[in-house]
């Protein structure tokens, strides 16, 4: 079994020390409260002082940490530790921009590294379910497939380009984000109604939004707005739905109707309600 290492051990961080060590890999842990990682210990994880004790004669140096200057900050920490031939998985959500930038940073100075951020809370890492996408070399991301497989339910190489992954995380992420807004505003209107926060969620299980993101979505992409919903009528029942909350805190609808009102005052009124992507797509700018 593998030596392996992680770095930041928050609720994801030690779901995943403590799956590997199931799996019966040897793994040192640190974090920068200690007692996080030391907690691990009734895994058989072994807590380490600092990150280059922790990375010392690990194959794979695993982090889950908060943001790029953490990633950065801890990585130069470990140097002193890290291997010739340990790769680094770097699993935080990051800014495209600085992913692009370490990772060129890190080649340059022979440092293998993945960018491999994933769509998992703790319970489904600990089953190996969910997904992890990765961006990287080739042939580094071959070296470590098998290992990564173990970690999740579906794993996914999007190729060489170093920011990519960030990219697709941040893409995740604004959908599962959007749609939890709509949905508090969804349980706002059943507030508002006298209905049941369970029985408004249950309405809305017959809704196929994987057909609206497949069907809408790419005529979205396409910069294709022929009007099946216009947007006058779709801005019409935002107010009916904003009158419903009667002033009710609400999450996404409010900023939704303030873009249809910029929109439809420079003429996309009879146009469909998507338009409201027409700025993110080049072919649509006219």
């Amino acid at each position: 079994m593998a030596h392996i290492a992680f770095l930041g051990t928050g609720l994801l961080g030690s779901a995943f020390a403590e799956a590997a060590a199931k799996r019966g890999d040897t793994v040192t842990a640190w974090n920068r409260s200690a007692a996080k990682a030391q907690a691990l210990a009734r895994f058989g994880v072994k807590a380490a002082a600092t990150p280059a004790d922790a990375v010392r004669g690990a194959s794979r140096v695993h982090l889950i940490l908060k943001d790029d200057a953490v990633v950065d900050e801890v990585i130069a920490a470990a140097r002193a530790g890290l291997g010739a031939d340990a790769v680094i998985i770097d699993h935080s959500t990051t800014l495209p921009k600085l992913t692009a930038e370490r990772a060129a940073r890190l080649a340059a100075t022979g440092v293998k590294y993945l960018h491999c951020p994933v769509f998992m809370g703790p319970p489904a890492v600990r089953s190996a379910q969910g997904s992890m996408i990765v961006a990287g070399p080739q042939a580094i991301f071959a070296s470590v497939q098998a290992e990564l497989a173990k970690m999740t339910g579906k794993l996914n190489y999007l190729g060489e380009r170093s920011d990519l992954a960030a990219v697709n995380k941040l893409f995740g992420n604004a959908l599962f984000i959007g749609t939890w807004a709509v949905l508090a505003d969804v349980l706002t209107l059943a507030k508002a109604c006298d209905v049941a926060p369970e029985d408004a969620i249950d309405l809305l299980k017959s809704i196929d939004m994987n057909a609206a993101i497949a069907g809408r979505g790419a005529s979205m992409a396409k910069g294709d707005f022929k009007p099946n919903f216009e947007l006058t009528m779709a801005r019409k029942d935002v107010s009916l739905m904003l009158d419903t909350a009667d002033g009710l805190p609400m999450a996404a609808l409010p900023g939704i109707a303030a873009r249809m009102d910029q929109l439809i005052a420079t003429g996309h009124g009879e146009r469909d309600a998507s338009v409201l992507a027409i700025e993110a797509v080049s072919k649509s700018s006219t």
